[in-house]
C-alpha cells in the first residue's frame, strides 16, 4: 500500500518505519526541514533500539521516504496518517492546533478517495470534528479512522511488530477493509485487531493510560505506607502481584511515572471529565500522588543531610525509563531541579540522555560519560533510572570513590542483607533503611 505519515516523532516514526519494513511505500512528513535532512542522511533524532537499523535499511530500499512537501504526499497516498505531537495545553487539556492544521492540509491536497488516521493520542470526538475539518475543503470521498497506538518507549519496534491488539475506530466497512488490510501482517500471531466506533477508539487509549498510571501511584502510596510502618514494600508487591486477577506488571515502586504519556493523558482525561459534568476524583488522585512522588528522593536526602548547600551529589539515570533518552517529566528533572535550588552540585551519567540533559540543564550540572566518574567525591549517589549497567555495580569501587558510602535508590535496585554486609547506608522505596555502622 501506498501511505504518509505526517510528523517524524517518536510514533510517526515508528509507525511508517515498520509499515515500510512490512513491504508498504511510506512518505514521511515533517515541516522541519533541518529533521527531514537530517532522516535523509541518516540521522535519527530519538533514541530507540533497532529503529537506526530499520530506517537505513527500508531507505536504502526506497521504502521509505522523507519529505517537507505535504499535498504531493497525501495525492500520492492512499492511507494518511497524522502522527503531530498533541502537547499539553494551559489547562491540562491536549492542544490539537497541529491536528487541526494537518487535517485542513489533508483536505486542500485531497486527489481521490482517502483514509485518515489519528495516530496521535487525541480526545475524544477529534475524529468527528477531523471529518468535519476535511469535508469543508475537499469533494472527494474520504474515511476518518481512529488508531491509537500502544506503543513502549523502549521496546516499540516490536510492539509494533508484535501488538498485543490492534485497535481500529471506524463508521465505514471500506476504510475497515483497508485497516484490515494494513495490519494484517502484524497480527499473524493471532492477537486481535478490534473494531469499535472512532469514539471508543480514542477513550481506549486514555482509559489504558490511566490504568497504567493508577497502578503505579497506587503501589507508590503503598510503599510510603509501608516505610511508614515498617513493612517492605518488595514482599508486598510479589505477594500482591502473584494474585492472577492483579497481576505483577506495573507494581514497582519508585520515584514517579514519567515520559511524554501518563502525565499528559491523565491531565488530559481529566480534562474531559470535568468538560463533561464528571468528577474524575480518582484520575486527580493518580496524578497528585505522581507528582509528590518525584519529591521523595530530595525528601530522603534533606533528612538524612539536614542542609545540602555545599555538597555534592552523583546521579545515575536521567531519562524517564530504560532505553530511551526521553526526559519528558522525567522523575530526574525534579531531582536536579531540587538539588540545585538547595545549593548542591550535580554530576550525573545516563548510557543515553546526556545530550538531551545538556539541552535542559546546560553548565549547571557535570556530566560524566562513565557511571564510576559520578561518584568521585560525592558525599551520596541517587539512582534515578533502573538502566541495567547499575543493577550489579562495583560495591567496593563504589565505596572508594564516594566521600562517605550512602547510596538514595529510587528503583530498588539492591537486596537490603547486601547493602548491611558491605557497609552501606541505604535508602529505598518502600523499604526499611540500612545504616552503616
Amino acid at each position: 500500500m501506498k501511505l504518509c505519515v505526517v510528523g517524524t516523532g517518536y510514533v510517526g516514526l515508528v509507525a511508517g518505519t515498520c509499515f515500510a519494513e512490512s513491504g508498504n511505500d511510506v512518505i514521511c512528513v515533517d515541516v522541519d526541514q533541518r529533521k527531514i535532512d537530517a532522516l535523509k542522511r541518516g540521522e535519527i533524532p530519538i533514541y530507540e533500539p533497532g529503529l537506526e537499523e530499520l530506517i537505513k535499511r527500508n531507505a536504502a530500499q526506497q521504502r521509505l521516504t522523507f519529505q517537507t512537501d505535504l499535498p504531493d504526499a497525501v495525492r500520492r497516498s492512499l492511507i494518511c496518517f497524522i502522527a503531530v505531537g498533541t502537547p499539553e495545553g494551559p489547562s491540562g487539556e491536549a492542544d490539537l492546533s497541529a491536528v487541526w492544521k494537518v487535517a485542513e492540509q489533508i483536505g486542500a491536497a485531497m486527489n481521490d478517495y482517502k483514509v485518515v488516521v489519528d495516530k496521535s493520542t487525541v480526545p475524544v470526538g477529534t475524529a468527528a470534528r477531523v471529518g468535519e475539518i476535511i469535508r469543508s475543503r475537499t469533494t472527494h470521498a474520504f474515511d476518518v479512522i481512529s488508531n491509537p497506538e500502544f506503543l513502549k518507549e523502549g521496546a516499540a519496534i516490536e510492539d509494533f511488530q508484535k501488538p498485543d491488539r490492534v485497535v481500529i475506530g471506524h463508521r465505514g466497512e471500506r476504510a475497515r477493509a483497508i485497516m484490515e488490510e494494513l495490519y494484517k501482517p502484524f497480527v499473524r500471531t493471532g492477537n486481535s485487531i478490534l473494531f469499535m466506533s472512532p469514539e471508543s477508539a480514542e477513550m481506549t487509549k486514555y482509559a489504558a493510560n490511566a490504568m497504567l498510571a493508577a497502578r503505579i501511584s497506587l503501589i507508590n502510596e503503598i510503599a510510603n505506607l509501608c516505610e511508614a510502618m515498617g513493612s517492605d514494600v518488595e514482599d508486598v508487591r510479589r505477594g500482591v502481584g502473584l494474585d492472577r486477577r492483579i497481576g505483577s506488571a506495573f507494581l514497582f515502586p519508585g520515584v514517579g511515572y514519567g515520559g511524554s504519556c501518563f502525565p499528559k493523558d491523565v491531565k488530559a482525561l481529566i480534562t474531559m471529565a470535568d468538560s463533561n459534568g464528571q468528577t474524575p476524583r480518582l484520575l486527580r488522585a493518580v496524578d497528585e500522588v505522581n507528582t509528590a512522588q518525584k519529591g521523595r528522593l530530595f525528601e530522603k536526602v534533606s533528612q538524612h543531610f539536614g542542609d545540602v548547600e555545599g555538597r555534592r551529589f552523583g546521579v545515575w539515570g536521567l531519562s524517564f525509563k530504560p532505553r530511551t533518552d526521553d526526559m519528558r517529566e522525567a522523575p530526574a528533572v525534579t531531582l536536579i531541579e531540587a538539588l540545585l535550588a538547595a545549593g548542591a552540585s550535580v554530576q550525573a551519567h545516563d548510557p543515553v540522555s546526556i545530550e538531551v540533559a545538556r539541552r535542559l540543564f546546560g553548565n549547571r550540572i557535570v556530566y560524566c560519560d562513565a557511571p564510576y566518574d559520578v561518584l568521585r567525591d560525592a558525599d551520596a549517589l541517587l539512582i534515578v533510572t533502573e538502566w541495567g549497567e547499575f543493577k550489579q555495580p562495583d560495591f567496593e569501587r563504589m565505596r572508594g570513590l564516594l566521600r562517605q558510602p550512602v547510596i538514595f535508590d529510587g528503583r530498588n535496585l539492591y537486596e537490603l542483607g547486601t547493602m548491611r554486609q558491605l557497609g552501606f547506608t541505604y535508602y529505598a522505596v518502600g523499604r526499611p533503611p540500612v545504616r552503616a555502622e
